[in-house]
């Protein structure tokens, strides 16, 4: 089934246009004990799918007082196999569980037959491939009832079996599903390094009107053999200048919208997880009103 494109302004996320978090087990007490100001806390779904366990009882008592974003990692939207109906009913259970505002994905591959592989890879942009990741992301919103948000991927090689730019397969993968965009700002410009394109280009090609949440994390920084940049989407560090500044351009040219600061790596006391909220939340606050040059004055 393909949803109807544009959606209703009120399908695309309930998420407060705020920052909020990742929920780590580590800060659930002190999340609890001092109701911090965020807007929502995220959560991988494939860490709940379970009927029970400590888990879940942090997570309902974070969902009586917060909202909620579920971000899926397993369900290889972009692999050759059909999906896994299992974890699909798995994924459609929990959301009916918990009711979240938003539930989003990746635009990678992570499983081939019976083996799954603990990453997210990247795709060949070709017809066929838009064809498959398509018709899986159809299959996913028929199946949860709700609209998924397709998040855009930090990759290290590219295909040169692709015939389609990145920004243009999105786009088109949006138009024909319905589908929202899941703007990840750090891993655009990890690609952006890795692969030595303009970030802005990137980003104005992408169809920004189906931004529902915008993801924020750090990097590391390695040196290939040529002494050139390469760039992991590592989610252990502090989120790096440039990332906070093309953020910044993306919020004057978009409104202020939903945003995740990102902490997988060495995560660190949850004082200093909330003072980079509160960065961001600076940074939507002190926008007006969208501008389309917006972008083009990002450095």
């Amino acid at each position: 089934m393909t949803l109807p494109h544009p959606l209703p302004e009120t399908s695309r996320t309930a998420l407060p246009p705020r920052p909020g978090l990742g929920l780590k087990p580590e800060h659930v007490a002190d999340i609890l004990a001092t109701g911090p100001d965020l807007g929502f806390f995220e959560v991988h779904a494939e860490n709940y799918m379970v009927d029970g366990g400590a888990f879940h009882q942090q997570l309902g008592a974070i969902r009586e007082r917060y909202c909620l974003s579920v971000h899926g990692v397993g369900l290889s939207i972009g692999g050759e196999a059909p999906l896994d109906h299992a974890h699909l009913q798995r994924l459609r259970a929990l959301l009916r569980r918990y009711q979240p505002q938003a539930f989003s994905e990746h635009l990678a591959w992570s499983s081939h037959g019976r083996n799954f592989y603990n990453d997210l890879l990247p795709l060949p942009y070709t017809e066929s491939t838009l064809r498959r990741t398509c018709a899986h992301i159809d299959q996913v919103q028929s199946t949860l009832g709700r609209r998924l948000l397709l998040e855009n991927p930090a990759t290290y090689v590219e295909f040169s079996a692709s015939t389609w730019d990145e920004a243009d397969f999105i786009a088109e993968v949006v138009r024909r599903t319905g589908c929202g965009l899941l703007l990840d700002v750090n891993n655009a410009y990890v690609s952006a390094i890795n692969h030595a394109r303009n970030v802005v280009a990137y980003l104005q090609r992408l169809p920004l009107e189906a931004v529902a949440e915008i993801h924020l994390a750090g990097f590391t920084e390695e040196r290939e053999a040529t002494g050139e940049r390469l760039l992991i989407d590592s989610h252990g560090a502090p989120i790096a200048d440039p990332v906070w500044r093309l953020y910044r351009h993306v919020i004057q040219r978009c409104g202020p919208l939903p945003t995740l600061i990102e902490r997988d790596q060495d995560i660190p006391p949850l004082p200093v997880l909330l003072a980079e909220a509160q960065c961001a939340q600076r940074i939507l606050e002190a926008s007006t009103r969208p501008s389309e040059n917006a972008l083009l004055e990002a450095v």
